[in-house]
């Protein structure tokens, strides 16, 4: 099950007590006070890890709770800290702290390897040997340790790929990506087959490769949430080039044209934050693969899909993901637009 947002609640540990303490010890008069302070209690971090793509094992453990510091102890012994929480997550998540008025957003972990810290555990008490003081030799003054941070976050993931596969429903999204990469996704002659996103990874000769999205069918209104579309659509917010997929074949009985511009226009709608690096998704590098071409039985279709966007500056591949015809050429095209080295700018969707 792919799990893609996700609510917990984290406490940090509380920090142990300061120890209120006298050195008694034969031959040793007044010792004077020797209370250890606690220890601090443990922190929680968050850490983005390659070995997890959704955030199902949070679903049914949304709880997490770090140990608290120990207390301290007679002959000014500190109480030994408590122990950190790492939680790990898919690199791609986001980090939000819920409040009152609106989720916070704490930390994007984009890489393996990132760390951040979420609730901070609470400071050890002093013991009585902090306060000793030339005018009061013995106090038996301590202090309780503080309690940690608590906080519900909300951690939304959103896949890390360079290329993401959109249209409608049954154009033959799964079965480019099970065509292209070792991806398996669900593949049935029925609307709606795909209900979560996959990732492939593609490789071309050279040693080259780059990593594709499909997203779920899209349908008219799904930038405000009609078939779960807002959902989808936020899986596309990292990549690097948007692929249309069409299907040219008479079967759905739809234009090809009308459902480029349908998609094009939820795309153009979805809201996306203003600080994104790679713009708002209309914006985004773009083309379009004219998919079952193994089953045109009205040419003219992609005649005028071809014509159409070729005025437009949008490239149209002619493919099947059935039988691989045209593959090749599309793949070489979006590594030309992904590759740092040989990177060509592909027209963004025109308005």
């Amino acid at each position: 099950m792919f799990v893609d947002e996700i609510d917990i609640h984290v406490t940090a540990g509380r920090g142990g007590r300061g120890c209120l303490s006298f050195r008694r010890e034969k031959f040793v008069p007044r010792g004077g006070p020797d209370g250890g302070d606690g220890g601090d209690g443990g922190s929680i971090y968050m850490v983005a890890s390659s070995h997890f793509n959704t955030l199902i094992h949070y679903r049914f453990h949304p709880e997490f709770r770090a140990r608290r510091g120990a207390h301290g102890e007679g002959a000014n012994r500190s109480g030994r800290k408590g122990k950190d929480l790492e939680l790990e997550v898919p690199a791609g998540t986001s980090i939000y702290e819920l409040t009152d008025d609106y989720p916070v957003e704490l930390a994007d972990l984009t890489e393996a390897g990132q760390r951040v810290l979420v609730a901070k555990g609470g400071l050890g008490g002093r013991g009585n040997a902090r306060f000793a003081t030339s005018t009061n030799q013995a106090p038996r003054r301590t202090e309780p340790g503080l309690e940690g941070e608590v906080r519900q976050l909300r951690l939304k993931l959103k896949l890390l790929a360079d290329v993401g596969l959109v249209g409608f429903p049954n154009v033959g999204k799964s079965t480019l990506i099970a065509h292209i990469s070792a991806a398996r996704p669900k593949i049935a002659d029925y609307p709606f087959t795909t209900l979560s996103p996959n990732l492939g990874v593609v490789s071309l000769s050279d040693d080259r490769s780059f990593v594709v999205a499909d997203v779920p069918g899209l349908i008219e209104g799904a930038h405000a949430g009609h078939g779960l579309g807002h959902r989808f659509l936020s899986h596309l917010e990292r990549t690097k080039v948007l692929v249309h997929i069409v299907d040219v074949s008479s079967a759905s009985g739809r234009d090809p044209l009308d459902d480029y511009d349908t998609i094009r226009r939820e795309l153009a709608l979805y809201p996306i934050g203003a600080d994104d690096a790679a713009g708002p998704l209309d914006r985004r590098p773009q083309l379009v693969a004219a998919n079952k071409i193994d089953a045109l039985d009205e040419p003219a279709r992609l005649e005028r899909l071809s014509e159409t966007l070729s005025a437009r500056e949008i490239p149209v591949y002619p493919i099947s993901a059935v039988t691989g015809q045209g593959i090749r050429p599309l793949l070489e095209a979006l590594w030309q637009a992904v590759s740092p080295a040989t990177r060509s700018s592909l027209p963004a969707i025109n308005q």
